[in-house]
């Protein structure tokens, strides 16, 4: 009598590949391109022999590399990461030495002057190393590509990507992260441009002991699609994860998709995982997916929890502040504004994060309850 035996079931299975015909052309139908904006994504699915690169600037830590000489780490995991990947000319390498201790965050400002470019970041931290590391995406055009970080063992690092810009360029980016031994990785993104949008950012623990916090914050009006996609894999034992995406639909048709994918491997004892999403209405006609998932193969783990929710103003809290003798609009305000706090709480560098919390309550017309109406 035979044994048949069943492997065991991956919810999240992925392909990784550097040849983009490894890849099927997405129709919509498949799960992971389900809710995407396929008509804004399509110029991304062929290549594009007119496509110019997207060439940082503003610090002496940045090294122009061309694209025989981009690490073979970061893997594309989908259609348009893997097209960008063969047709980027130039990459973007920041390295940071082994035990340096950068005090001021290094700023590099992207940029293209064509209508499609390419973009590949590649920010290495060397082992206990400390750094910070923003980077401003103007979009002026279409831009598709990969930013990613590999940190070394004990190394410390923030990266802090702001998508400003215009609000009708398509974004695709593919933000793949690896984590050393006892390394920290903090990575922050505000997408608060683009007209139709894709972020898939990813995490891979390269040996035990890792963390990783992913902190996201985002805002979309009528014509925008903003999606983002999260996929933190544990295959080692002891490492931590947190995941907290917060967004605001400003407008009618405006739309927001959040997906969170969190894999414990059988062998990744002693993890500690928990994603949150969090979406505010602020008009009729919005829209906001949020789909956690959490898969695990072994019970032995210190935490795994995962919540989403999407609603309107908090009428308690509108209450409260009226009840101070706050007129509506600045209460609603008010609430807004803590709605965002909180997420940009978790960046430690105050000046960015009330750079952040500025540029968010220009978009949505906030007024900082801080100033003086008689000046």
């Amino acid at each position: 009598m035979s044994t048949v035996t069943t492997p065991p079931l991956d919810l999240s299975p992925r392909v990784h590949s550097f040849n983009a015909l490894e890849f099927h052309t997405p129709t919509g139908r498949e799960e992971e391109w389900r809710f995407s904006p396929l008509e804004g994504l399509r110029k991304f699915f062929v290549s594009d022999e007119q496509a110019g690169s997207v060439i940082g600037a503003g610090s002496p830590a940045l090294t122009l590399i061309p694209n025989a000489e981009i690490p073979l780490q970061s893997i594309p995991s989908d259609l348009p990461s893997a097209v960008a990947r063969a047709g980027v000319q130039q990459g973007n390498l920041i390295q940071i030495p082994a035990e340096a201790i950068w005090p001021e965050p290094v700023v590099i400002d992207l940029t293209s002057t064509t209508a499609v470019a390419y973009q590949h970041v590649e920010i290495q931290a060397g082992a206990f190393s400390t750094a910070t590391v923003v980077l401003r995406q103007q979009l002026t055009g279409d831009v598709n590509g990969t930013i990613s970080a590999t940190l070394g063992d004990g190394a410390h690092l923030t990266v802090i990507t702001i998508l400003e810009g215009e609000l009708t360029p398509s974004y695709a980016m593919h933000m793949p992260v690896f984590v050393g031994r006892d390394a920290t990785y903090v990575g922050a993104l505000a997408a608060l441009a683009g007209g139709a949008v894709r972020v898939n950012a990813t995490v891979e623990y390269l040996s035990t002991g890792g963390k990783a916090e992913l902190i996201g914050a985002f805002l979309a009006e009528t014509g925008q699609h903003i999606e983002q996609r999260v996929f933190v894999e544990h295959e080692q034992p002891h490492c931590t994860s947190d995941v907290l995406y917060k967004g605001a639909l400003m407008s009618p048709g405006a739309r927001s998709v959040w997906i969170g994918d969190v894999l414990v491997r059988k062998q990744a004892i002693g993890t500690d995982t928990h994603q949150v999403n969090r979406n505010l209405l602020l008009s009729e006609g919005a829209r906001a997916d949020s789909v956690p998932n959490l898969e695990l193969e072994t019970g032995e783990i210190v935490r795994a929890g995962h919540a989403s929710a999407t609603g309107r103003f908090d009428d308690e809290q509108l209450f409260y502040l009226q009840s101070r003798g706050l007129p509506l609009e600045v209460a609603r305000q008010l609430v807004v504004r803590g709605f965002f706090a909180e997420v940009l709480s978790r960046i430690g560098n105050v000046f960015w994060r009330e750079t952040l919390l500025a540029q968010i309550s220009d978009r949505l017309g906030i007024t900082s309850p801080d100033s003086d109406d008689d000046e």
